[in-house]
């Protein structure tokens, strides 16, 4: 079979994507909801904001934003977790950045399986955050000998879809009907399932340690928890959500609002109350509810160098520090005014965040550039050209995530008002041995990125090199 028979791995991940839109509108009918509104607003937004409309336009994510979607799913196993960057990998996605939620009282680790090229990600930007449980933070010893014994005899993937997946690496590619049938099997494993694999005290123990404990522990798979659209104004959003019969949490998640987003900026809609059955042991069945899945939306601004994120941490700890409490619906007065204030440290134009190398962009030749290409020093320099205005920049989409907002949003969605505190270290090196690879450094790829387009800028000008 040669490799123009087989279907592309971003076909495969937009078809994914797809299909996983629909089956969670069925399952969370106020998802759908959430799309409608999150359109709505985003057309809002397009109309009276010409010069956004003009810039999305220029970097290609006007094509890209209704599919955009980020999903997030808890694994128990190190078996489970490396299957899935398997699985993930069929569809072109990579294992991206790690995550310590423990720091912020969630007992998991993470990573966000993506696309990593920007071509591919114009195609189809569907990230899923991927996340762990850290079994070793449960502190009875016989509540997690427990749940290693259930997790260990549950099986999330089905039998098809583990043969498509190594027909995929043997043969190089899957065609077009086992790339259809790969993504209805591979569907399988995110779906919602309302009996519970425990009895009613079990479930109760489980939830006693920690709620996300018993959401990844109890059920026979990791159902999707959240499929998040993306907005261009999270504000209006939150704002609106009531009138249609959603209720937002109290705080957005992320930076304040500006005038240039920067990074990541999430909401999101309680979690439902749901009903399963649990199985005793002498076989009866006895109704009872779980609550774990919600709607998210976010907001995606430019992408921070590492001194960018060095200064965005230090204002956030100052405005955490300052409030002295969780940011909470009691606070979040408070919480916006701080972060507001402690911000205004932050640029918030594209220019000084350029010069101040804050954040990533990329670079387009102008048409005035291109019909001055034959008259152009040779060695100009990328300041000098954007001066002539023979070079213009724009800014690099933030593809990824930030693991307090992250932490932030399961607490308010998993109704957790205790804020554990877990004192175990950060253990990357023990995910990516579960993993089975390395994550890759998303900073690396926002720099690749840039340094692609300085080139493309540079051939496209007949310049021998162009550098930022």
């Amino acid at each position: 079979m040669t490799a123009q028979q087989f279907v592309s791995p971003n076909e495969i991940r937009a078809r994914f994507s797809h299909a996983m839109s629909d089956m969670y509108q069925k399952e969370v009918p106020l998802y759908g909801d959430l799309l409608e509104l999150v359109a709505e607003t985003n057309r809002q937004v397009l109309r009276e904001d010409a010069a956004l409309a003009h810039q999305l336009q220029i970097t290609g994510e006007i094509e890209r934003l209704a599919m955009e979607r980020h999903g997030a799913i808890r694994v128990g196993t190190a078996g489970e977790l490396a299957t899935l960057r398997r699985l993930f990998r069929v569809m072109g996605m990579a294992p991206v950045g790690y995550y310590d939620l423990s720091v912020a009282g969630v007992p998991v680790h993470s990573t966000a399986f993506r696309a990593v090229h920007e071509d591919a990600l114009q195609v189809s930007p569907f990230r899923v955050f991927t996340s762990l449980l850290r079994l070793e933070l449960i502190e009875d010893p016989a509540l997690r000998e427990l749940a290693e014994r259930l997790l260990a005899r549950r099986r999330i993937f089905t039998d098809r879809a583990l043969e498509l997946i190594a027909l995929q690496e043997a043969q190089g590619g899957l065609n077009e009907v086992q790339a259809q049938e790969f993504v209805e099997q591979a569907l399988e494993t995110f779906r919602w399932h309302n009996q519970a694999t425990v009895s009613a005290e079990e479930y109760r123990q489980l939830h006693d340690q920690h709620r996300l404990i018993a959401d990844v522990v109890a059920f026979k798979g990791p159902h999707i928890n959240h499929l998040t659209p993306r907005t261009l104004d999270i504000d209006r959003v939150q704002q609106a959500m009531p009138a249609r019969g959603i209720t937002p949490k109290a705080v957005i998640e992320g930076p304040p609002r500006r005038r240039r987003a920067i990074l990541l900026r999430q909401t999101s809609f309680k979690a439902l109350e749901e009903r399963v059955d649990f199985v005793e042991r002498d076989g009866r069945v006895v109704a009872g509810h779980h609550t774990a899945r919600f709607g998210e939306i976010e907001q995606r601004g430019v992408a921070l160098t590492t001194k960018g994120r060095e200064l965005y941490d230090r204002l956030l700890k100052a405005t955490n520090d300052a409030l002295q409490a969780p940011p909470s619906e009691k606070n979040a007065e408070r919480y916006y005014q701080l972060l507001e204030e402690n911000f205004r440290a932050f640029p918030d134009d594209y220019a000084t965040l350029r010069e101040q190398q804050l954040a990533w962009f990329r670079y387009f030749p102008t048409e005035c550039g291109l019909a001055a290409k034959e008259s152009l020093d040779k060695h100009s320099t990328l300041e000098q050209l954007i001066e002539k205005e023979h070079v213009r920049f724009q800014p690099l989409v933030y593809e990824d995530f930030l693991p307090v907002s992250a932490a932030g949003i399961f607490q308010s969605n998993l109704g957790d008002s205790r804020h554990t505190q877990y004192n175990a270290a950060s253990s990357r090196a023990a995910f990516e041995h579960a993993l089975g690879s390395e994550v890759i450094d998303e900073l690396a790829l926002y720099q690749q990125t840039q340094q692609r387009s300085l080139e493309a800028c540079a051939q496209a000008l007949g310049l021998v090199t162009l550098a930022s």
